[in-house]
């Protein structure tokens, strides 16, 4: 895939995580370069089926010094992928407009609305942009689904299910993830991806409550402009349906929309190379498309839990 802006320089900061690479195959398949790279880690072979030609650190300080020194030499980068932990997002960003380079971060964006603010005011001084992967939103079941709604009357309302299980092990549990003061927990880490989507399709929150919070998993009810919402979240492979679980599957992406279901459960492979070739193009994710999700997932992680565990998701019990 080939797309406008090409030859465009890169550098990335989180090199070694999950997500990493699909950046790294996104930046390759739309024609442009991977120039340097940051992560603690240093499990980073990944780089050799992309970019084994680019500078790769370990140290914050010595990435910083290297990109200075490119943007001295007049061969500065022109975009910085940002694949951090959540709770280092808003720094990583910060830094990517002070180098003169416009960013590309994973969601959430920053796990605090007023966060956004700062980001802001920071990003037109820059002159750059902050761009997010809202993958989601380029998905042809949900692109067809926004279609839906928005021909239908104005006055209609929507019943909604929708269930993510994202099976995770211990390893989990024992890392960044689950640490709600660096990731959000479950509601934002994970929950993120689909409030966007809803907020998006059906409109702004009405009304929110909270059923069940644990670290694993979390159910919930929202009312949105165009629909009623009943929604679970988990990380517990016991979560899974029996007729999942013996496909021995790890993943459910389920939503119905009233008595249809719709299927997003494939159709995830491109998502990333689409997304960087809107961006490219000048038609990315920017600041304010953001703030909605991360509006919503900071009020239910803090809204009042007086009710908490008043009913469960069947898939519980």
């Amino acid at each position: 895939m080939s797309s406008p802006g090409k030859n465009k320089m890169f550098g990335l900061i989180g090199a070694a995580g999950f997500v990493a690479p699909r950046h790294m195959e996104a930046i390759q398949t739309n024609g442009q370069n991977l120039v340097t790279s940051l992560d603690p880690s240093d499990n980073v072979g990944v780089l050799d089926r992309y970019f084994p030609e680019a500078h790769f650190f370990t140290e914050f300080e010595r990435f910083d010094r290297h990109l200075d020194k490119r943007r001295r030499m007049g061969s500065g980068i022109d975009y910085l992928s940002i694949c951090s932990p959540n709770y280092l997002h808003d720094s990583h960003i910060r830094f990517g407009l002070r180098s003169g380079a416009h960013v590309i971060c994973e969601k959430p964006l920053v796990l605090n609305p007023w966060n956004l603010d700062a980001l802001s005011a920071m990003e037109k001084e820059s002159d750059k942009s902050v761009y997010s992967i809202l993958q989601l939103r380029l998905h042809p079941s949900i692109i067809a689904l926004k279609a839906k709604v928005e021909n239908s009357p104005a006055d209609q309302y929507f019943e909604v299910d929708l269930t993510y299980i994202a099976a995770r092990g211990n390893w989990y549990h024992a890392s960044w993830k689950a640490d709600l003061s660096k990731s959000g927990g479950i509601i934002t880490n994970l929950g993120i991806h689909f409030f966007d989507t809803l907020l998006w399709i059906f409109g702004p929150m009405k009304e929110s409550k909270l059923f069940v919070y644990e670290k694993d998993r979390a159910s919930g009810y929202l009312e949105l402009e165009r629909a009623r919402i009943r929604w679970f979240l988990s990380t517990d492979v016991r979560t899974l349906p029996p007729s999942e679980a013996e496909k021995e599957r790890k993943t459910l992406r389920t939503m119905r929309v009233d008595t249809e279901m719709v299927d997003f459960s494939q159709g995830f492979e491109d998502l990333h190379i689409r997304s960087y070739a809107e961006i490219l193009s000048g038609n990315g994710f920017g600041l304010e498309e953001n703030r909605p999700a991360i509006e919503l997932c900071h009020h239910v992680r803090n809204q009042d839990l007086s009710y908490l565990n008043e009913c469960a998701h069947p898939f519980i019990g």
